[in-house]
């Protein structure tokens, strides 16, 4: 009756009639909604709920049961419900129900797609994201933003680590002085003493007249050291310093500079395991990790990626002048089950792919990267077959998959693969990719 009904409403139905084989069609293909009674033979409603909520977190499923059995769907609701529905079914409830399920999954809202909401006086930015992580995450941010503390972000590549420091500094009462990054990865040592505090004339070859340094810069507002575990022992010393006194001298320079800033750093590394094996000051370590933000990876933020994904979508369409309406299913499901090694950052970059490719008006599962296209997926997408390849070509293009996840960055690319970038860069002259 409910197929019949469905399909009269315009919807593509397919039927089961035990929660096993439910199961089961759940991995052979992707569904934009699932209508499943708590009582079914072998496998019930609510043990079939949670094997396919962790299988794909994402599928909203609404829970049938009888009025007079309402305890099972109070469990199903704290198994993952998305709502349910009480028999004999009310067909207006049901419709109603049906759309307000299939709107939140579609993300017609762009305001609740795009956006957290959070108290009126902070302001998340470009940060985008609703899944209990997040939250939390946000809910941190807003107690801590307004303070002077000095904070530690921490989190794999390509989390998001400067977005959260912009946020920090966005929602404080320095968000009207400067805001200075220092990438302190990217430069040598002598380079960073002189970036960070300035040098006088004839201080070193080339230092033609007197510079500020980051950190003058910063007076009366934030600074930010990103990738801060990746600074000598002998720079940790010397920032340690700046940070203790809250005064700088430049490379050169006999005189003492106060400044006033808040310190923000950031790291992929764990600073603690970097303490114990001697390669960072444990002092540096509790002056800077005062308050730690710890950003998810996003496999752990699995409901956010519809979000993510339309996001970059709009913005990726609108710089290119495409008109893209959006995702099928299939491809959408494939970026849901695969487990994102450069995160946020690889999202990016594979959707920035996709709609700069695009023919039509819907992203499909090939026109997605090939490692993302055969994530969760029997069958290689299209013109890539690995059962009709050699050993070598397979490696060739599971490394030009992941090169192009980590968008061209190698360092990037040889951690994902486990491999060092000596090797990365053996392995391409060999493959003979430039």
């Amino acid at each position: 009756m409910l197929l019949t009904l469905l399909a009269d409403w315009g919807y593509r139905v397919e039927g089961t009639e035990d929660g096993d084989s439910a199961v089961a069609l759940c991995h052979q293909r992707p569904y934009d909604l699932i209508l499943m009674d708590v009582r079914m033979a072998g496998l019930s409603g609510i043990e079939a709920l949670k094997e396919i909520k962790a299988y794909n977190p994402a599928i909203p499923i609404l829970i049938m049961t009888a009025y007079s059995n309402v305890e099972s769907a109070v469990e199903a609701i704290k198994a993952g419900a998305y709502d349910y529905l009480t028999k004999p079914l009310d067909f207006d409830d049901l419709k109603l129900t049906l759309e307000r399920a299939l709107d939140h999954t579609s993300l017609r809202d762009e305001n609740k797609a795009l956006r957290v909401t959070l108290a009126a006086s902070f302001d998340p930015g470009g940060i985008i994201g609703s899944s209990p992580p997040m939250r939390q995450l946000l809910d941190m941010l807003s107690t801590i933003a307004p303070s002077e503390a000095t904070v530690l972000i921490t989190g794999e590549s390509g989390t998001g680590k400067e977005l959260i420091a912009k946020a920090l500094h966005a929602n404080s009462s320095r968000k009207n002085g400067p805001y200075v990054a220092v990438n302190c990865a990217a430069l040598t040592e002598t380079l960073l003493e002189s970036e960070l505090f300035g040098h006088e004339k004839g201080a070193f070859t080339g230092a033609e007249r007197r510079r500020d340094g980051r950190f003058q810069m910063a007076d009366k507002g934030t600074i930010f050291l990103d990738e801060i575990g990746e600074i000598s022992m002998t720079m940790q010393v010397k920032l340690l310093r700046a940070i203790q006194e809250r005064e700088v001298q430049r490379v050169g320079g006999d005189h003492a500079i106060k400044v006033d800033v808040r310190i923000l750093a950031a790291t992929n590394r764990d600073l603690m395991h970097e303490v114990e094996l001697g390669r960072f000051r444990q002092d540096l370590y509790y002056r800077l990790n005062v308050v730690t933000l710890s950003l998810p990876p996003l496999r752990d933020r699995v409901e956010d990626i519809p979000l993510l994904a339309t996001h970059f979508l709009k913005k990726f369409a609108s710089k290119n002048g495409k008109q893209v309406k959006g995702f099928t299913p299939e491809a959408m499901d494939r970026l849901l089950k695969y487990p994102w090694p450069g995160n946020v950052r690889e999202l990016e970059n594979g959707v920035e792919r996709a709609v700069v490719l695009l023919a039509g008006e819907y992203i499909r599962e090939q026109d997605l990267p090939s490692a993302i296209a055969l994530s969760g997926a029997g069958a290689s997408p299209a013109g890539v077959n690995i059962q009709d390849m050699t050993l070598d070509e397979i490696e060739r293009v599971a490394i030009l998959d992941a090169l192009e996840g980590a968008g061209g960055n190698k360092s990037e690319t040889a951690r994902k693969l486990g491999i060092t970038r000596k090797t990365l860069h053996a392995k391409l002259q060999r493959y003979g990719v430039q």
